[in-house]
């Protein structure tokens, strides 16, 4: 029988790297570009900062990612080689542990025996990886999709402000921040639409801590703003 239930689970990966990119982006660019604009500084200048915020924080994305999820990886590689040798060297014990397993969800003790001597003639490792370690193909570490997501979505969110400024040249202490904000909403009930939580909650908790950054960072450099 086919399989017609819908889940989001497996969409975590990418959109976690994709939605923190973008929404990063937004932030940091914006408030980058507005700490200048709130020190009295240039047009270029704003732009100039811009410009190195977004090259600057997609490089990082991608490379604070990457060593992340390689990190992941090599901890599920580990713990899967530890598994390995475990079921060559005490193989009734590791049936005996999986039957536990499915007895601890609620499975009766005579067929979770069966269940398990299934399984483990199927496959071992991949049974113990799936219901001991948690891991599974569509869940597993990848790093480089990982990176890869992070950088290109920063790289989208920065654009936003830094088009911003470059289209609408004058009063960039009201069109940043306003368009910024109206991006991050969306992008908040986007990314909670696509997870299947509730959107609103989604674009009120990124449009809060987006507006936060901006408002300290535009504080800041109106505070320590300077003449050049």
């Amino acid at each position: 029988m086919r399989h017609r239930e819908k889940h989001n689970s497996h969409r975590s990966g990418w959109l976690r790297a994709s939605v923190l990119g973008a929404n990063d982006g937004i932030i940091s660019t914006a408030s980058l570009m507005l700490g200048v604009a709130a020190a009295n500084q240039s047009s270029s200048a704003i732009l100039l900062v811009g410009v190195a915020g977004l090259a600057a924080g997609a490089a990082s994305m991608a490379a604070g990612e990457y060593v992340s999820v390689c990190s992941q990886a090599d901890l599920e590689k580990a713990d899967l080689e530890k598994e390995r040798k475990e079921l060559i060297d005490d193989p009734e014990g590791e049936l005996r542990e999986l039957q536990g397993i499915y007895m601890s969800r609620g499975i009766s003790k005579e067929l979770s025996k069966q269940v398990a001597i299934e399984l483990t003639q199927e496959n071992a490792l991949a049974a113990h990886a799936r219901d001991e370690l948690g891991i599974t193909d569509f869940n597993a570490a990848k790093p480089l999709q990982a990176a890869f997501a992070s950088a290109a979505s920063f790289a989208l969110g920065a654009l936003i402000p830094l088009l911003t400024a470059i289209l609408i040249t004058q009063q960039s202490l009201v069109f940043i921040p306003a368009i910024s904000l109206i991006s991050l909403t969306l992008l908040g009930a986007l990314a909670a639409k696509i997870g299947g939580a509730n959107p609103i909650k989604g674009a009120v908790r990124v449009a809060f801590w987006g507006a936060a950054a901006m408002l300290l960072t535009a504080l800041v450099g109106s505070f320590f703003g300077v003449d050049v």
